[in-house]
């Protein structure tokens, strides 16, 4: 698992659970339960604190993982719905020159 790619791996959320719940019930540090697992520190470490976020324990501010899910799939929208409008922008420019000819 060091292979040098392990910034684009991606864990499934069940792994990352099972993770964040070994820290706490392991009495180990962080960087140990990393190293056990093969993750980097600072990735367990942003599991553990998303987790202390999302069971309502974080910062005030601070976003829970369902909330940025929401704020990912309203961006993306955002972003489609931006390009069709541009799309519709532009055959409405083409219609209204074709209908002067």
């Amino acid at each position: 698992m060091g292979n040098k790619n392990s910034r684009s791996r991606r864990y499934s959320e069940e792994f990352k659970r099972d993770a964040v719940a070994l820290v706490h019930s392991s009495g180990r540090t962080v960087t140990e339960v990393a190293r056990e697992l093969g993750v980097s520190a600072e990735g367990l470490r942003n599991w553990v604190k998303q987790d202390t976020v999302d069971r309502g324990q974080g910062a005030p501010g601070e976003l829970t993982s369902a909330e940025r899910e929401e704020l990912r799939r309203l961006r993306r929208q955002n972003r489609e719905q931006a390009e069709t409008i541009e799309v519709l922008r532009k055959a409405a420019v083409f219609f209204a020159q074709e209908s002067d000819r």
